[in-house]
């Protein structure tokens, strides 16, 4: 995607046009279909069996299939005819970073168009949960285009959050999932987020109960490693806390790189216990590409082969 501008170089209206563009394009001819291929298995109707791999979710476990073949294997659903999709989208101050392409809140407004534009079809309802220091925007699940796009716009203009002004906020993306609670029946959730916060894990593993949860997390190149340029003055956006960091001392940055990794592992594992598929995207990174390569790889576990 080199030369393509970033949403925050482009008008609301034109980075609206943008982001459909690139998804009804179908970039590369890899994006046909519907949403099984984002999040594969919705519903409940049993299609067929196949051998397990590594990776399949262990409660689709066919075991009559098992035991008469003595080989593992997992059940396929049909797709349910239509589909509730929910976007929980982080706003808070860590995201309106980035040294890269972009900042995180631009790549997180991308990842939130792909799932919409990717679960689009006939029937299917989309909403939204965006987070805020002023508390948690909810827009009510409905069909339609012009109903996905007004989505896009309020993830476009959310406000900044000022440095420090987190930690005070009354809605957290912990409190975005914990209102997901009571929706009835089962569909998609897909949590847009740095996953910076801490007390989202319980409540992430509660909705996985009932829903099948896609956890887009976003990353820039400076949270994994810092570089040698001297004296560094940093301000952590959640607290507002500012130090001088000596970026010149190779330890300090080996051990930063060491604690960046744990970190992200952490996250990583936390996503995996609740049973949640995980789709990293960085803002030094064609997303697009890394989108594509993910639904392919869905696809592949689901059986369903190449587009």
């Amino acid at each position: 995607m080199s030369g393509t501008p970033t949403l925050s170089e482009l008008t609301p209206e034109q980075a609206l046009k943008h982001l459909e563009l690139l998804f009804t394009r179908r970039p590369d001819g890899l994006l046909q279909g519907d949403h099984p291929g984002l999040v594969p298995g919705p519903g409940t109707e049993v299609s067929e069996t196949r051998p397990y791999v590594i990776g399949d979710d262990v409660r689709r476990m066919d075991w009559n299939a098992t035991a008469r073949t003595t080989v593992p294997h997992v059940r396929l659903t049909l797709a349910d005819r239509e589909l509730t999709t929910w976007i929980v989208l982080d706003a808070s101050a860590s995201m309106d970073f980035g040294t890269a392409r972009m900042e995180k809140r631009d790549l997180a407004v991308g990842a939130a168009a792909a799932v919409a534009f990717l679960t689009e079809r006939a029937g299917n309802r989309l909403g939204a949960q965006i987070t805020g220091p002023d508390g948690i925007q909810r827009i009510p699940p409905r069909t339609g285009r012009h109903h996905l796009l007004t989505i896009l716009r309020a993830a476009l203009d959310r406000p900044r959050v000022a440095a420090g002004g987190s930690a005070d906020a009354r809605h957290s993306l912990a409190d975005a999932l914990r209102s997901l609670r009571t929706l009835p029946g089962s569909g998609l959730v897909a949590v847009v987020s740095d996953f910076l916060e801490t007390g989202w894990e319980q409540p992430l593993r509660t909705i996985a109960h009932r829903h099948q949860i896609l956890a887009v997390e976003t990353v820039d190149p400076r949270e994994l490693e810092l570089p040698a340029v001297g004296l560094l003055n940093v301000v952590d956006p959640e607290t507002g806390i500012r130090r001088e960091i000596p970026t010149h001392s190779r330890r300090l940055r080996e051990r930063y790189a060491e604690a960046a990794l744990e970190q992200r592992a952490l996250i990583k594992a936390c996503i995996r216990r609740a049973g949640a598929a995980h789709l990293r995207l960085r803002t030094d990174r064609d997303w697009v590409r890394d989108v594509v390569r993910h639904v392919e790889e869905q696809r592949r576990r689901s059986g369903g082969g190449a587009a």
